[in-house]
């Protein structure tokens, strides 16, 4: 059986032999670069299975070295790591928005690296399942469209990307580049009231896509993307969707009927907050969750995101799901929601 190949792309020769021995120790067949322009050659050379990359480098650092390779076609899939001495919160972000896959932050131990290297090996053994399931969901998206094929292939070339839990994918403000596939996992999108308070927009789980009001609205996303529960997700370029909208009616329809349902979902969202009452609108939002979770028993949310979703005030939320759970509506543990009565939570809806 041939070995895993790691690529490791670090100028401090010191953590670069002990990171390899490590991984040889673990039955990694290892490559070293001292250097960005070895370490793209050697990726192309090798095609190696995950590539640890250092990012403050001589001659070309780790996001020219990213840059590159994600524009080959042999190596853009190649799960990448940044590792790191500093990981501030706009240079992760940079990372992440290039296509790196994980950080690891300096000094890592050897359960950090392992663990690491594994999660993604793991992830790339998922991503042609993801991907067969990818094209099933844009087949049954995309019935009869004469653009379905071009689609197939614009989502096919784009690495799938993991987010972790509380993780924010774009900001209110931020250019509107990008329209997004989710894969599994949640993502809520939310606005800020001039006062500061966050009222949550939506809710996006498995097949849902995101960002498309932003995208034909204007040049600036509409309100913030933040990961509810780690998740999974393709991207497609603004500029993709736009060939096909021009070659392909029946693509555009569809994405109209998307923009269209989020339309009718926003207008009822602001009748339950200007006419129902606090446990109508409760017993909606949990519904609405329950529904995004069809595959699970329970779902995991913090009163912080039911209040913003509900549109009111946190000490509201407990209250009523305490109510809730006594009248054995629900059951509430350790932040994790089960619903044991749907048809009773409809009621109270209606």
């Amino acid at each position: 059986m041939e070995k895993i190949q790691i690529l490791i792309i670090e100028d401090n020769e010191d953590i670069r032999e002990s990171t390899s021995e490590i991984l040889e120790l673990a039955n990694y067949q290892v490559y070293q670069a001292s250097n960005g322009k070895q370490g793209i050659d050697l990726a192309i050379k090798h095609i190696p299975d995950v590539i640890l990359c250092d990012i403050m480098m001589p001659e070309l650092d780790g996001y020219g070295v990213l840059h590159l390779l994600s524009k080959r076609e042999d190596t853009a899939l190649i799960p990448f790591i940044f590792i790191t001495a500093k990981a501030d919160r706009m240079e992760i972000r940079k990372g992440i928005e290039m296509g790196a896959d994980d950080y690891l932050t300096k000094p890592y131990d050897d359960i950090e690296l392992l663990n690491a290297i594994e999660s993604r090996l793991k992830k790339r053994e998922r991503q042609r399942n993801i991907y067969s399931s990818n094209l099933t969901q844009i087949n049954n998206l995309f019935q009869a469209s004469h653009g379905l094929e071009e689609l197939q292939k614009a989502f096919s070339e784009r690495k799938i990307k993991s987010f972790k839990k509380k993780q924010v994918i774009y900001y209110e403000g931020d250019a509107a580049s990008t329209v997004y596939l989710m894969i599994s996992g949640s993502v809520k999108t939310t606005k800020m009231t001039e006062d500061g308070k966050e009222f949550m927009t939506g809710v996006y789980g498995a097949e849902d896509y995101f960002g498309i009001t932003s995208l034909f609205a204007g040049k600036e996303y509409k309100e913030t993307a933040e990961v509810l529960e780690e998740a999974t997700l393709c991207s497609v370029p603004r500029e993709v969707i736009d060939q096909l909208f021009y070659k392909y009616p029946d693509v555009a329809e569809k994405f109209i009927k998307i923009l269209a349902g989020n339309v009718i979902s926003h207008e009822e969202q602001l009748l339950q907050l200007a006419y129902f009452s606090v446990r109508k609108r409760m017993a909606e939002v949990l519904l609405k969750l329950h529904t995004k979770h069809p595959q699970t028993e329970n779902f995991e949310i913090s009163r912080e995101n039911l209040a913003s979703m509900a549109g009111m005030a946190i000490e509201t939320v407990s209250r009523i799901l305490s109510d809730f759970k006594e009248e054995n509506l629900i059951d509430r543990n350790a932040g994790k929601i089960t619903i044991l009565d749907v048809s009773r939570l409809q009621k109270l809806k209606n």
